[in-house]
């Protein structure tokens, strides 16, 4: 079994030709989705082909595109494995404070 491993530059094609497949299969329009999603054709355009938007246009095409869960789910949480685990996840480092 072979593991594909992915360059910045393949997710965003692959995701984007992925965003079209689904565009295409739900009868959209670039300029219906543009619409719906509240973000500007380029946009849709760019996403599609592979160019790098921002991750809130992401989203929004996202909700658009009844994708929403895929998206909420690209980053699960860690498997808390004791109780130990979930207050040491809830305790924020401090910074060093710099002093002038």
């Amino acid at each position: 079994m072979s593991i594909k491993l992915y360059s910045p530059q393949d997710l965003l094609k692959a995701v984007g030709a992925r965003a079209r497949q689904r565009r295409l299969l739900l009868g959209h329009r670039q300029e219906d989705l543009a619409s719906t999603a509240g973000v500007p054709i380029i946009t849709v355009r760019r996403f599609e082909s592979g160019k790098s938007i921002g991750f809130e246009a992401v989203a929004k095409i996202a909700l658009a595109l009844h994708a929403e869960r895929a998206i909420a789910e690209l980053f699960p949480a860690p498997e808390t494995r004791s109780i130990d685990d979930i207050l040491k996840a809830q305790r924020r480092p401090r910074r060093a404070r710099k002093r002038r």
